[in-house]
């Protein structure tokens, strides 16, 4: 199976290609913005006037009812789907018309809800890929991977980060569905993004594999801003220091954990009437 996720990093430039800069004082503080974004599907408005900051070094929650219009926002984002209305600006630069590759580039990644990896690669290759790639070298990534000191390096320590040591010799097809999932991020972070998107890493993991997961998420660089989609409340509110909340496709709320868990509005219409999460 190609892999979208391995096929978008590696389409990347080689390195020393740069991102345009925009505005200093934005680049420290906003990343990643949109604003008043509208998708409309026919009849159906699925994005309704949306607008969210994600400030440098953010671990900024997506949160919502089945329906709620998550995906369709990130597909916008990443530039999957384009809008109806609306602008999305990196690092101060208008990408709102960008295609998925050329924001990859400019250093927004993203997971995805499904596993989607080259089944016949080793971890260790999968890496070296995408690192040869960072680096103009992809031609002759597999000889590179042994030649060259520098990418070994780097991907043996994608490899303990992302605690992928015992199966990094292993093909991916055979891969515990858990490591799957980390192999995904460990392709993200070695595409040096400056903004992560994380779709549901945790969606389909066995729960004797998460708690790795968990932890490995929670260790990712703090100069990467994070924005999280997630329905596992557990993981959201161990994770995010900031939460949206999407119903309908508009925004219902935007808060820190503890304004989000004793929002009255929000228990309702999603996270339930019992007890605040802690």
């Amino acid at each position: 199976m190609t892999s979208t996720l391995v096929t978008a990093c590696t389409a990347l430039p080689s390195e020393g290609a740069g991102a345009p800069g925009g505005d200093s004082a934005a680049r420290r503080t906003t990343v990643l913005s949109c604003a008043h974004l509208v998708k409309r599907f026919g009849g159906i408005t699925a994005t309704q006037d949306v607008s969210l900051d994600l400030k440098a070094g953010a671990r900024h929650a997506l949160i919502g009812p089945n329906g709620a219009g998550k995906t369709t926002l990130v597909n916008l984002l990443t530039g999957v789907l384009q809008p109806s209305e609306g602008q999305i600006t990196l690092d101060g630069q208008d990408i709102t018309t960008l295609a998925p590759h050329q924001r990859v580039q400019r250093g927004l990644v993203r997971t995805f809800q499904i596993s989607q990896l080259f089944d016949t690669l080793t971890p260790l290759q999968t890496l070296a890929l995408v690192i040869s790639q960072r680096k103009g070298q992809s031609r002759q990534w597999w000889h590179a991977l042994g030649a060259s000191k520098e990418i070994a390096d780097r991907a043996q320590a994608l490899v303990e980060q992302f605690h992928l040591g015992e199966v990094r010799d292993q093909v991916v097809q055979h891969l515990p569905y858990g490591k799957r999932r980390l192999l995904e991020i460990a392709i993200a972070l070695a595409c040096e993004p400056r903004v992560l998107l994380l779709d549901e890493p945790v969606a389909g993991v066995p729960a004797g594999e998460r708690d790795e997961l968990l932890r490995t998420v929670a260790a990712l660089p703090a100069d990467v801003s994070v924005l999280l989609i997630e329905h596992d409340m557990d993981l959201v509110f161990s994770f995010a220091t900031r939460m949206t909340v999407l119903v309908n496709g508009a925004v219902l709320r935007e808060g820190t954990p503890e304004q989000i868990a004793h929002d009255p509005k929000v228990r309702e219409v999603y996270l339930g009437t019992g007890e605040p999460h802690a």
